[in-house]
């Protein structure tokens, strides 16, 4: 004998009541054009939604009465969900190299370019290479890595701190 479960998880789907679905009566009802028509039957107000070809959608549920709308609901939807999927930014990484021998105006113009990475809301990983004798000097490139986390400091924040990973210094600085 099979037993019925329950789905521990809650529904996800759309808790917009729109046409027969809506059950309260009366309600408060607002024109396809945004025009007041007041509080009037649900059945007068579906019906008026069917003569012009559209749905009537509750759109403040908690209110006395309750506050419908008749307009296109797949529009709506979609606008709706247009508007939750433009807030979501996709963050990327830049990479800024420098060198323990980089000169200062070099040095600006990379930082110039890393700003624009960070007013942009991409993250920027900032490497100091080292080569050959470079190595025995690594405090070289750590005052070339402070330079640069004080000169971006303004639009951006230390995400991890200066690390030595071999013959490279890596830190990560995300926008503000």
């Amino acid at each position: 004998m099979a037993l019925a479960r329950r789905n521990p998880q809650p529904d996800n789907r759309d808790t917009v009541r729109i046409n027969s679905s809506i059950r309260i009566s009366p309600i408060r009802v607002v024109s396809e054009t945004g025009e007041q028509l007041g509080v009037i039957a649900t059945e007068d107000a579906l019906e008026r939604a069917r003569d012009v070809g559209l749905d009537l959608v509750e759109v403040a549920p908690n209110e006395r009465p309750p506050v419908c709308r008749i307009m296109d609901y797949g529009k709506y939807k979609y606008d709706k969900n247009k508007k939750t999927n433009r807030n979501q930014s996709h963050t990327k990484t830049k990479e800024i190299r420098l060198r323990p021998k980089t000169g200062d105006e070099d040095i600006r113009t990379k930082i110039r370019r890393a700003e624009k990475f960070l007013k942009h809301k991409d993250k920027v990983q900032v490497s100091v290479l080292f080569r050959g004798r470079e190595m025995a000097h690594i405090e070289e490139g750590r005052k070339v890595m402070e330079q640069v986390i004080e000169l971006l400091d303004e639009v951006g924040k230390v995400e991890t701190a200066p690390q030595q990973h071999g013959r490279r210094m890596i830190c990560m600085i995300a926008p503000r």
